[in-house]
């Protein structure tokens, strides 16, 4: 950790991250966080206006980062089913990569401002827009089959966001086998045309939608 002047926005963004991650928005002061990165409370505004500000840059920007990062790998790529290989295996990769920030994402987001929360949720959207968008120019093709874009999107996000809970480097397989996974997985299923059963054929019976 950097000390004696040489502390940056970027030392305090990063120790906030730790911090959160491990105790919780609410329960890290900024106190915690001074002492944590080595200097007087006070000094952090040389840096930050305050906790609040700083949990939004956290949640906005990983989803910033995000978004650039699938956006420009889109860039080279025309066809459906690479697209969504190259969406599916960065999701993978990144979620694993920044898992403390994704946690903090999925579970701090109650913690902002209402105007603040709104423009997190809208990047979600823009993002889930983004993967639809794919799925659905493959079903236009005739490459995807789909018995619901929006719900098939949801569960890749769901599948891809969920590595975040479990990675560790060093395991029996290399994080780009895993997101090759991921994304044989998540074709395998979409570019399948035979559908098994009728939509809610085999749950209807089990349960009722009343409860």
């Amino acid at each position: 950790m950097p000390r004696n002047g040489a502390i940056t926005a970027e030392a305090i963004r990063g120790s906030a991250i730790r911090l959160f991650c491990q105790h919780g928005y609410e329960a890290t002061s900024l106190r915690d966080l001074a002492s944590d990165v080595g200097i007087k409370v006070g000094s952090l505004y040389n840096h930050i206006s305050s906790k609040e500000e700083l949990l939004y840059s956290i949640m906005s920007g990983i989803m910033r980062d995000l978004l650039d990062e699938v956006n420009a790998a889109l860039a080279t790529q025309t066809e459906p089913v690479d697209r969504l290989r190259t969406a599916v295996e960065l999701h993978v990769a990144f979620h694993a990569v920044r898992s403390q920030e994704v946690f903090i994402g999925n579970s701090e987001l109650r913690a902002l401002p209402p105007v603040k929360r709104a423009a997190v949720v809208e990047q979600r959207d823009e993002y889930e827009q983004l993967l639809r968008k794919i799925v659905s120019d493959g079903v236009d093709a005739g490459v995807f089959h789909v018995s619901d874009v929006r719900l098939a999107t949801y569960g890749i996000v769901a599948i891809g966001t969920q590595v975040a809970d479990w990675y560790q480097p060093g395991g029996r397989m290399s994080l780009a086998e895993i997101a090759t996974v991921y994304s044989d997985f998540v074709l395998r299923s979409l570019t399948n045309d035979q559908r098994q059963v009728e939509l809610g054929q085999m749950l209807a019976p089990l349960v009722s939608e009343g409860g």
